[in-house]
This record gives C-alpha cells, structure tokens and sequence, in this order.
C-alpha cells in the first residue's frame, strides 16, 4: 500500500483542523502523546487500525528531518 501524498493533513471539516495523518481522522498528537506516556508504536497501531506501520513511521521520519533541519539552521 503506497503511501499518501502529503503524508499528513489538515482540514477546518476533519478533528476541527488539526494535523492528522493524512485520510484518517487520528490526529498525529495522539502518537506523539503514546510516545511521550511510554506507550509503543505498536500499541498505537494496535488502538487506530486506519494508520498503517509505514504512515507512522513517515510522520515520524518527518518530525526528525523537521527537527534537525530546524536546529542546525538557527
């Protein structure tokens, strides 16, 4: 299953516009706060079948690019 293109979204109409992954409504906050709680990938998947393992990983390969570029160009 190819991945969609943004990989993540968002929409006045969809979780009242915040950032989900994208043809989902799971906001990629909750894999954040899994992630922040101890939780594991796994477990997130497990609770929000509408997102594949390689969207979530996308999205968090997207976060650590974001990161990094934004750290190394201030």
């Amino acid at each position: 299953m190819a991945l969609p293109n943004p990989i993540v979204s968002s929409s006045k109409e969809i979780m009242s516009g915040a950032v989900v992954f994208a043809g989902t409504r799971v906001p990629v906050q909750t894999l954040m706060d899994y992630l922040e709680e101890d939780g594991s990938l796994n477990e997130f998947l497990d609770d929000f079948p509408t997102v594949t393992r390689e969207h979530a990983i996308a999205v968090l390969e997207l976060a650590k690019t974001s990161l990094i570029k934004r750290a190394t160009s201030a």
